[in-house]
């Protein structure tokens, strides 16, 4: 009886929040489903193409097209330099491209069909008649150049996405469990099916054979784009913004923006250190494909259990982050992947073959458990990341992280030499090759390429000696990996605060501008009250809630005591997020604060002709500032910063406005912006219509609501031109004049915090009409569905008539 109360009650959650979202959350079902089910879609792309892109390493590289080791660094050392400007213009595009339809969400299509196109010709390359190792690197090269731009793109786009659907750090956690639970359904699905497909069509037990490409992978590439739609379709991003903040990001301030970020450099180098965890990562393939270790069947159920142990760690991920915090998590499971590796040593040295595989596979199901919390932790991390960074310099940066990301490759790029060079030394080399080969031809027959240096792995001792050097030095490389985990203090406390601050920064932004929407309004000024409420309230003592807990005797007791604890914790993580709400609110009547504000005002009086006149030696004059204690330490930070927001803008001065910079007009916006609303507004009615038609098959009506849609989007596309050249033409004003423009802001801002009685008296009647626009929402809906309930029983009633009449 419960489960069938429970299941009715999820039924009935999942129909309330199908198109709205639950309280406090920004995502609705139908979102979260969306991505989910067509993420799959995504996956299955993006397992099929990193599989075959050019690493140091890679298997499909080495083995399948013949390319030796150090052949293959070389190139993968030309795509890497290669991809540093397409890098640099993703991270451009993604922000600065003021695209209606997403950061993100856009390019889930526009990248995702050229890199199928680009994935089919690559495997369809006749490499076998390819004579020369250098055709072959050069065909490689090219295709892999291709990838970095659209592949890379895609991949950047689906993995942040989650990112911008919403700014709830838990929420981000939740839904990520839920996506890469359906994501790990590609991998798993691929793995098993390959080779039992391979045996069946191809009749092959060699999963390096070029026909498997060709022949099986472009119709799981082309559902997987198929499955995507459904992404692009029913989700929607949510940044926590001021609408009427557009200001194109300059490259070289991004990368000093972003460099300022400690949480993205704790993360990056935890990747850059663990570069030799992996080496053991083509065990199960290797063992199978050279050593005969088990029959197709049997591999596809191994790699079939070894990727369900994905699904156990993405689903206890969320958990572990709500009971340990994402720090504490990332310790823990990376220490136990070193545990989890460490295992596969002594299977590797000492069992015997008929056995290693399914030893190893158990190993490795448990590093893939406590590694699947990658899958949680990673975008759940990046958007934390993302949302200080926004804290700390008020730009929302996304796309240049991957572009700072670039010093990663180049570190990369050298460390990858690590690897192949370990290859060629335990075996990997044509001398070896040479020595080996009789005793492998005679024992396997023809090969079908006997200068390929991979068939070395043909030979047992060689194989065992080879997996026993790699597998210990994976087990260096997660050791390193761990380390840089224990300097990440960003709590998930931290980043609720930060995103209530920067929640009243859009407010009071918005408030200056005179574009102010209600629900936003109410929803600050509710969390400034309910900070106020909790100022100068003391923690409550959790050790004693914890000691009523443990010594409650009796049901009830022990149900109140239980209680009690969980809302002393609640209590204390409320009042260390006031905080910061009570900080921003009070930053100006700090020490540093009045200082910060009178330089602004000195910078103000002042104007543009300061600018001009600037003199470039004021920046070595604030680098000498004193910095021996914290406050003078944030003050150094802002007087360098401020110095080299002078210099700067004095050569975009001299660049685009000679002797006179020309205030850009705001307020243009508000009138674009209203525009854009309207139009978005008569489009999706519009549609509803056009469906309606093509239900009623109304011909006339069909044509006539066509071009309604066809004439609107023409608006839209103008529209879109008349705000990018607005938006270019404030990004232009805003580089000449930063420093005044920051300085009269900095002012603005303090002069609006100290007006919050007066916009707090604005939030009741602000607070009648969202609720109004909420019920009125509401009641349209509902009409909706009845409407749309009436009319397919309509449609029932009339197939019964026709089918009762024959």
């Amino acid at each position: 009886m419960n489960l069938v109360a429970t299941a009715k009650e999820g039924i009935s959650k999942v129909k309330t929040y199908w198109k709205t979202p639950p309280l406090g959350k920004y995502m609705n079902f139908k979102e979260i489903a969306s991505l989910a089910g067509g993420g799959i879609g995504v996956k299955f792309i993006i397992t099929c193409i990193s599989a075959v892109l050019l690493s140091a390493t890679n298997v499909f590289v080495g083995n399948t097209i013949g390319i030796e080791p150090m052949n293959m660094y070389f190139i993968y050392i030309l795509a890497v330099i290669i991809s540093f400007p397409l890098t640099m213009l993703r991270a451009y595009i993604i922000d600065n491209a003021r695209n209606r339809k997403g950061k993100y969400r856009p390019y889930i299509l526009t990248m995702g069909l050229p890199t199928i196109v680009l994935a089919i010709g690559y495997f369809w390359m006749p490499y076998e008649k390819m004579g020369s190792q250098m055709m072959k690197c050069a065909v490689v090269l090219l295709f892999n150049i291709g990838f970095q731009f659209f592949y890379n793109f895609l991949y950047d786009a689906y993995d942040n996405y989650i990112v911008v659907l919403s700014p709830n750090t838990q929420e981000r956690a939740n839904v990520s469990s839920i996506k890469s639970v359906t994501d790990s359904l590609a991998p798993t699905i691929t793995n098993a099916i390959i080779p039992l497909l391979a045996t069946t069509i191809i009749g092959t037990n060699n999963l390096n054979d070029i026909r498997l490409y060709r022949y099986i992978w472009p119709p799981i590439l082309i559902l997987g784009f198929l499955l995507s739609v459904i992404v692009y379709v029913n989700t929607e991003e949510k940044i926590v913004q001021a609408k009427t903040h557009v200001v194109q990001i300059k490259f070289i301030d991004a990368i000093r923006a972003v460099a300022k970020n400690k949480y993205f450099w704790v993360i990056s180098l935890a990747g850059w250190l663990g570069f030799l965890e992996g080496a053991y990562g083509s065990i199960l393939n290797w063992l199978y494909s050279y050593q005969y270790a088990c029959t197709g069947g049997e591999y596809s159920l191994i790699v079939t259990i070894y990727g369900n142990a994905s699904l156990w760690g993405m689903l206890l991920a969320p958990l572990s982050i709500k009971k340990l915090g994402k720090k504490n998590t990332l310790i823990l499971t990376n220490a136990l992947n070193i545990v989890f590796i460490a295992a596969i040593y002594p299977v590797v040295k000492y069992a015997d073959i008929s056995v290693m595989i399914w030893l190893v596979m158990i190993c490795l199901w448990f590093n893939a458990l406590v590694g699947s919390f990658a899958h949680i932790l990673t975008p759940s991390l990046n958007g934390d990341i993302r949302d200080y960074q926004q804290y700390i310099t008020g730009e929302r940066i996304d796309g240049m992280f991957a572009a700072v990301g670039l010093i990663g490759s180049v570190i990369t790029m050298v460390t990858s030499s690590v690897l192949p060079a370990i290859y060629e030394k335990v075996g990997f080399n044509e001398t070896k090759l040479a020595q080996l080969l009789p005793e492998i031809v005679a024992q396997e027959g023809e090969l079908l390429d006997p200068t390929n240096v991979y068939n070395v792995l043909y030979h047992k001792e060689t194989f065992i000696s080879i997996f026993g050097v790699l597998i210990a030095v994976s087990i260096l490389g997660a050791a390193m990996n761990v380390i840089p985990y224990f300097f990440y203090d960003l709590s998930e406390v931290k980043q609720q605060g930060m995103i209530k601050v920067l929640k009243i920064r859009a407010l009071f932004e918005d408030y200056g501008n005179g574009i102010l929407k209600d629900k936003d309004l109410v929803e600050a000024i509710e969390i400034i009250r309910e900070a106020n409420e909790l100022d100068g309230a003391q923690p409550k003592n959790i050790k004693e809630y914890k000691a009523a807990k443990k010594h409650a005797s009796g049901k009830e007791e022990k149900k109140a005591a239980k209680k009690a604890y969980k809302e002393a914790l609640e209590f204390n993580k409320n009042l260390e997020i006031s905080k910061f709400v009570i900080d921003e609110m009070n930053r100006f009547n700090t020490s540093f604060g009045k200082r910060q504000l009178d330089d602004a005002r000195k910078a103000a009086h002042a104007g543009y002709e300061a600018i001009y006149g600037y003199d470039k030696s004021e920046l070595a004059a604030a680098k000498a500032l004193p910095k021996s204690t914290p406050e003078e330490k944030e003050y150094r930070k802002d007087a360098v910063s401020r110095a080299r927001d002078f210099i700067d803008a004095q050569k975009a001065a001299a660049k685009y406005y000679s002797n006179n910079i020309v205030e850009f007009d705001i307020a243009v916006f508000e009138k674009l912006f209203a525009k854009e609303d309207e139009l978005d507004e008569t489009l999706e009615a519009t549609y509803k219509k056009l469906y309606k038609a093509r239900d009623e098959k109304d011909k006339d009506e069909i044509a006539r609501y066509m071009q309604q849609v066809k004439d609107i989007k023409a608006q839209q596309k103008l529209l879109e031109k008349e705000i990018k050249k607005a938006t270019n033409d404030n990004s232009v004003y805003n580089r000449a004049a930063r420093p005044v423009i920051k300085a009269k802001k900095l002012i603005t801002q303090s002069e609006n915090y100290a007006k919050f009685d007066e916009i707090a008296a604005m939030n009741d009647e602000a607070k009648a009409r969202h609720e109004k626009a909420q019920a009125e929402a509401a009641a349209e809906a509902a009409r909706i569905a009845a409407e749309e309930k009436a009319y397919g029983e309509k449609l029932r009633a009339e197939k019964a008539a026709k089918r009762n009449k024959k």
